[in-house]
């Protein structure tokens, strides 16, 4: 549902994510590509489509000049701001038409569905 909302974006959901995973910091590729469950030349090649854009930077790990580090541009900040308000103006709508009831037994559910998407 929430990739049909932002379907009109200038970047696809999965961009989104990544530049959410880079909000903190800068990441190692390796680990972007973990946290995503893909294949590192899948995330270099997302990480090159974002870098094209000006939306992510690469760099180097200070502490080994081998390893490629990713990190936000002031433009992907941006665009993950903006992403990120359309998603959650989107959620507000949805919640604001369900009932108290309702919105206590969603609100009752999040331990549950935390558990349940949260990697042991």
């Amino acid at each position: 549902m929430l990739r049909r909302v932002s379907a009109d974006q200038a970047i696809t959901s999965q961009q989104l994510s990544v530049l959410g995973s880079l909000d903190h910091g800068p990441r190692r590729m390796t680990e972007l590509a973990a946290e995503h469950g893909v294949r590192l030349p899948t995330m270099t090649a997302q990480i090159n489509r974002l870098e094209r854009d000006g939306l992510v930077e690469r760099g180097r790990d200070v502490s080994d000049a081998r390893v490629v580090t990713a990190a936000l541009t002031a433009t992907g900040r941006e665009r993950l701001a903006a992403g990120r308000e359309q998603r959650i103006g989107f959620l507000a709508e949805r919640f604001a038409v369900l009932t108290d009831e309702e919105r206590a037994a969603v609100a009752a559910a999040l331990p549950a569905l935390d558990k349940l998407f949260t990697a042991p």
